[in-house]
């Protein structure tokens, strides 16, 4: 799992409250979600989809050498 979901397993663990956890981290998934959607059509429309491609895949890569070596 990600952060996310050790985060929920952890609130669960910690408050018994299974719904009220369930419910807030779906309602914040959607709204996360919604908002990556807004953004991206107003993103696209401004930038060519093969360098919103280029650029996210040059991120993922950063990111996972940042993890890697433990600066993330």
């Amino acid at each position: 799992g990600d952060k996310t979901q050790l985060a929920t397993i952890s609130m669960v663990a910690s408050t018994k409250r299974y719904w009220e956890v369930f419910l807030g981290a779906a309602l914040a998934l959607a709204v996360v979600t919604g908002i990556g959607v807004l953004f991206g059509e107003g993103l696209i429309r401004v930038i060519p989809e093969h360098i919103i491609r280029g650029i996210s895949a040059v991120l993922f890569i950063v990111i996972g050498v940042l993890m890697l070596f433990g600066k993330l």
